[in-house]
């Protein structure tokens, strides 16, 4: 469970497998003025979606100042973790498996010092991919995703913040002999997430994406999710955490500057990341964790009002334009490194190795168009596969897509082994 106290510069992170503390919001806003302009749009269609039907998507825009702020902070204010103020947030993550571990410690110490993400967004299945990562700040996942998919594989970090590339591209030789590479498959660019295609990144070219709690300081989410789409190869998938509310933000809180620098003013409307998704192209989101973000400043509780927040990672893929599936049977060959007993797929699939499991018809689809085809042994439904574990059926009604359903089941488990926390979204149900 996350917790969000008084929040003073630099408020931080820490993930709960011990990593990198991280800035949780740009530390430089307190005293600055927020702007309140805004930009609202509708015209969504015939988009279906967790919404009635006439529902207007809005986004805010926040104070052209924003950019600038944030790039001062995180290039000139923050030198290292320890100059960090606060751990206000502790966010729970799964597993880091073996490898991955030992990939993060063959960073340089430099650039892991200069590392201010919120976490790990580190997906399965990634030798030989080439990974685009929004936000990479000093580098530090970019330099363990550069090990991860070997020399046949690339990984490109776009970041604003010129001094954080600067730090980054410092030490690509440095790796690279680390790793016994013969030339570089890193590189780092200077640019904006939602201008990817100023910053020269071409169409098709990435077979993930990934971002850590970055989309939500952008004012144009759509643009940044339209921009990944063009990015992203036909059976691609963006990877990535962030924070989301449970309902439309009032202006009160989009314009508030404190909640703005907690990554709480620019979150999204859970719901809208599925109209925003089924309107650019994507499959429905994939829920893969989720934990509740807690507010124990009364002051702010008074703002945030009824609203709650979570911090939450879904799974987008981009699939070829195809015909129909049909639901199937699959089995997991346990091929993927450092998931050979198991891969969690996301909140509602596990795939034990050898072990037969029916699907519907989107994750089928999934499974036979992306970079995990290799990996599973995919039939229709009804035809027998042979198996050496047992056999799982689908149960509809356990799909979970709320990110704060999934927060509460995790919370209810944690109640039952520790004492209640007291906050907005631990005191209230959230709907």
């Amino acid at each position: 469970m996350g917790t969000l106290g008084l929040w003073k510069p630099g408020l931080a992170r820490q993930d709960s497998w011990g990593g990198g503390r991280a800035t949780s919001g740009l530390g430089a806003l307190q005293g600055a003025k927020a702007g309140q302009a805004s930009v609202g749009w509708s015209g969504v269609g015939g988009v279906q979606g967790p919404y009635p039907s006439g529902h207007q998507l809005f986004f805010p825009h926040p104070s052209p100042h924003l950019w600038p702020l944030g790039q001062t902070y995180y290039g000139q204010v923050l030198k290292k973790s320890a100059d960090l103020q606060t751990n206000a947030c502790v966010t729970a993550a799964r597993p880091v498996p073996q490898h991955v571990r030992e990939a993060l410690q063959n960073v340089h110490e430099d650039v892991s010092l200069r590392y201010y993400g919120c976490g790990l967004v580190i997906p399965e299945c990634l030798e030989n991919c080439w990974i685009l990562d929004l936000g990479s700040g000093s580098g530090r996942d970019c330099y363990a995703l550069s090990q991860l998919v070997g020399e046949k594989g690339h990984v490109t970090g776009i970041d604003m913040t010129e001094g954080q590339v600067e730090v980054a591209n410092k030490y690509i030789e440095y790796h690279m002999e680390k790793y016994g590479f013969q030339a570089p498959n890193v590189n780092f660019i200077h640019g904006y997430i939602e201008k990817l295609e100023e910053a020269g990144i071409k169409n098709e070219s990435y077979d993930i994406v990934i971002s850590n709690c970055v989309i939500n300081l952008v004012p144009d989410k759509q643009q940044v999710l339209q921009e990944v789409y063009r990015v992203l190869k036909h059976g691609g998938e963006l990877y990535f955490s962030d924070v989301y509310a449970s309902l439309e933000l009032p202006e009160e809180i989009r314009t508030h500057k404190v909640l703005w620098g907690e990554c709480l003013g620019g979150a999204l409307y859970w719901k809208d990341l599925f109209i925003l998704a089924k309107k650019i192209g994507f499959c429905p989101p994939r829920l893969v964790t989720a934990n509740f973000i807690t507010v124990q400043n009364k002051d702010l509780e008074n703002v945030i009002g009824d609203c709650c927040f979570v911090s939450a990672t879904f799974r987008l893929f981009k699939l070829p334009k195809t015909g129909p599936t049909k639901k199937c049977q699959v089995i997991y060959n346990g091929g993927i490194t450092g998931h050979e007993k198991e891969l969690i797929f996301d909140a509602n699939f596990t795939f034990k190795k050898d072990e037969a499991v029916e699907v519907d018809e989107e994750t089928a689809s999934i499974l036979k168009n992306s970079r995990f085809a290799q990996d599973f042994l995919i039939r229709p439904d009804g035809e027998k596969l042979p198996t050496c574990g047992g056999y799982t059926a689908l149960e509809v009604k356990d799909v979970i897509t709320d990110p704060f359903e999934l927060a509460g089941r995790s919370d209810s488990a944690e109640s039952r082994s520790s004492p209640a926390v007291g906050g907005c979204c631990s005191t209230k149900k959230c709907s």
